[in-house]
């Protein structure tokens, strides 16, 4: 009996070794790999290549040290396109043959609703999602931790410094998805909180886009400021059309606009445009995050041109690092979690993440910077 006991218990042993094993197969003795489905083509596509390139700086520098405990980072990105179901296909490849051990710094948030019951199902961790939806952050979510401040965050400070300014005549110019139709969603929340109305929300099809017509719309509404719910090409286009008019108001983006996108697109009609960042100014080496992304761009890259975007990956990249480092030698899905819920604030300058047993929500961080005549973002 005794024997038969204890073949059972080593049975049961072997079987939740299996299983936890099978939960975390993304961490082998030698490797950690991440990965997520990333709109890589298309409007959106350059900006999101840039996060990447900025997240695999660090990943790259932490690996050249000797990795993890012994382990070397991987991160593999699909491109979805901007397409839902891309992302959820692309997602499940991920999660069921590459084995990955999170989702790592996925872009959309319409995907990132779509890829969330495959992950509860499978128990897989998605970190740094880019989006900031404030639905994602309202209802706590164990296996979700964002690194961004939220749309709504973002939101509130556009509306708020244009009622400071003495701006009362506003229209929102926004891409008709669920990208767009979310910053639609807090831009009135953020509205209604300053008693401030709309003089006209006008909408751009996402994938039949009738810039001249949008353009028309905005004209009629004569505003002092458009706030624009669009990020890639569609937010420079956007610009171009409303410029080809007789009304010139004054123009602000949320921080998913790409400074180098709007620079290369735009050039000198750049000029005064403002737009929210959620990550310190690049220009201030006195952070030290700030100074060690220069350092290894240069190195990696001698003559390279930073980039607010790339640097935002970085940051994603640190944040992550630390939590993966925090979590031990035993690292798991588990041991990660607890690690970034216990481990107290994570500081680069004025951005502060923070993360509890309660809340997953990150940062909430957000400044407003112009672009002047050297196409650089002043704070």
């Amino acid at each position: 009996m005794i024997r038969a006991m204890a073949r059972v218990v080593c049975v049961l042993a072997c079987c939740g070794v299996a299983l936890a094993r099978a939960g975390d197969a993304g961490v082998t003795p030698t490797e950690i790999r991440l990965g997520a489905s990333a709109v890589l083509s298309g409007p959106l596509g350059s900006q999101t290549r840039e996060y990447g390139r900025g997240s695999r700086l660090y990943f790259d520098a932490v690996n050249a040290a000797g990795g993890i405990n012994g382990r070397k980072i991987s991160y593999t990105t699909l491109d979805d396109g901007f397409d839902v179901q891309r992302a959820v296909d692309n997602t499940r490849k991920l999660v069921k043959e590459d084995a990955i051990f999170m989702v790592y710094h996925n872009t959309g948030t319409a995907h990132t609703a779509a890829i969330l019951p495959l992950l509860e199902e499978s128990r897989t961790v998605v970190f740094g999602p880019v989006t900031g939806a404030t639905g994602f952050r309202a209802k706590f979510n164990p296996l979700m931790f964002h690194v961004r401040a939220s749309y709504a965050h973002e939101a509130q400070r556009i509306v708020s410094q244009l009622r400071l300014s003495g701006v009362s005549r506003v229209a929102v110019l926004y891409q008709d998805d669920g990208f767009g139709n979310a910053l639609l969603a807090e831009l009135k929340q953020a509205a209604q909180g300053e008693k401030m109305s709309f003089a006209g929300e006008v909408k751009v099809d996402a994938k039949q886009q009738d810039f001249s017509a949008a353009a028309a719309q905005i004209e009629r509404l004569a505003p002092q400021a458009v706030i624009l719910g669009t990020a890639g090409t569609t937010f420079t286009n956007c610009i171009k059309a409303v410029l080809k008019t007789s009304v010139k108001p004054g123009f602000y983006g949320f921080s998913v606009v790409s400074l180098d996108v709007v620079n290369h697109e735009l050039k000198e009609q750049a000029r005064g445009i403002i737009l929210a960042q959620i990550m310190p100014s690049l220009r201030n080496t006195t952070i030290p995050a700030v100074a060690e992304y220069h350092k290894l761009l240069q190195e990696s890259a001698p003559g390279a041109t930073p980039s607010a975007s790339q640097f935002e990956g970085f940051v994603h990249a640190k944040v992550l690092v630390t939590g993966l480092r925090r979590a031990g030698r035993n690292l798991s899905s588990e041991s990660f979690i607890k690690a970034m819920e216990s481990g107290g604030d994570l500081r680069f300058g004025q951005f502060v993440a923070r993360y509890s047993p309660h809340s997953h929500n990150g940062s909430s961080y957000v400044e407003l910077a112009i672009i002047d005549n050297a196409g650089q973002l002043r704070y």
